[in-house]
């Protein structure tokens, strides 16, 4: 006998009405209401199915420490939905709340995985060919260029239509971008070796293959080229 399917609907089309209710309402002791009577379990019970789904637990926090933590990021980004585009709020708050688990859990991995020290780096990555991304003389300001880059990561990381690969390399560059000058500080053998150190932390921020960061690289490649000559031909470079 096959099994009988089931169907969530926590949130169904009542929340989603009551989304565009409560973003519509300036009376705040309304929208308080619309809230607690409308929202408040549903969005405690799709960030607690996102947790254990995806499995975005953190060591160091508890569950409900995490729950928490994510509720209230998504209540400031709740003004961000904008119901006129014809989408859903489910599928955007969801969406938010998953990249930020994950951007979380990648910077508490980077506390803990990524003070590799120059020479273990240099030993594992130095003579590996699938590992050498080759880089332009090209001399930019970098800080400015950089700067442009995670902006447009991290809109991408929200609005984009990216797969859990690209995610998870999203948050990687920008974790990398924002320590750029630590993580850093003490290269000078040239841009090879700097792009096999990138492409090593990258390895150690997402727990992906080679294989699959090459590819979930692809559409932020495009990103850089497109900032770059961008600015390039306005001068700003």
């Amino acid at each position: 006998m096959a099994r009988k399917k089931t169907t969530n609907m926590y949130f169904g089309p009542e929340q989603e009405e009551a989304v565009i209710r409560f973003l519509g309402e300036e009376d705040p002791d309304v929208r308080n209401k619309i809230y607690y009577h409308h929202l408040m379990h549903p969005l405690n019970k799709m960030i607690e199915s996102i947790i254990r789904r995806y499995k975005l637990y953190r060591k160091d926090i508890a569950f409900e420490d995490v729950h928490a933590d994510t509720l209230s990021f998504l209540i400031t980004k709740f003004d961000k939905f904008k119901p006129e585009k014809g989408k859903k709020s489910y599928s955007f708050f969801g969406t938010i709340c998953k990249n930020y688990l994950l951007g979380q859990l990648i910077k508490y991995d980077k506390m803990s995985k990524i003070n590799l020290s120059y020479e273990d780096v240099y030993t594992h990555v130095n003579n590996r060919d699938d590992m050498i991304y080759y880089i332009d003389n090209y001399e930019v300001k970098l800080d400015s260029l950089m700067g442009d880059i995670i902006l447009g990561i991290k809109e991408e990381l929200i609005t984009g239509n990216l797969n859990e690969n690209e995610v998870k390399v999203g948050h990687a560059i920008v974790t990398i971008f924002e320590n750029w000058e630590t993580l850093f500080e003490k290269v000078d053998s040239g841009n090879k070796y700097a792009k096999n150190l990138i492409l090593s932390y990258v390895r150690d921020l997402t727990g992906l293959s080679t294989k699959d960061i090459r590819l979930s690289m692809r559409k932020f490649k495009k990103m850089y080229f497109f900032i770059k000559d961008d600015k390039i031909n306005k001068g700003l470079l």
